[in-house]
């Protein structure tokens, strides 16, 4: 006897972040430890912001969009508003840029 997974058909609310980014999301908003929480939200916004970089090539990956997008994605219950997650907000951008060609030598 096999076992059959239950597959997701729920519709992907931004596609430039994926089903991946919004199911952690939906998990953050059911934790209720606090530091687990505030340590969700900060991997939740470097995850996004690369995925951002990822899509968008051209254009900053700017956290506030990363902050604005996470409230929308979580209907408001994830706020972004720890300290660690100002300690993201003051870091510079850690990724490389995916739209810069090499120098050749």
């Amino acid at each position: 006897m096999t076992l059959q997974l239950r597959r997701n058909d729920a519709p992907i609310r931004m596609r430039n972040y994926g089903r991946i980014v919004q199911d952690m999301i939906a998990y953050a908003c059911t934790v209720t430890d606090k530091t687990e929480r505030e340590s969700l939200e900060v991997y939740i916004a470097q995850c996004m912001r690369q995925r951002n970089l990822v899509w968008n090539k051209d254009q900053e990956a700017g956290i506030a969009r990363v902050k604005e997008d996470s409230i929308r994605l979580s209907n408001g219950q994830l706020p972004c508003n720890s300290a660690l997650f100002e300690q993201l907000v003051a870091q510079p951008n850690q990724f490389p840029s995916y739209g810069a060609k090499k120098k050749k030598k």
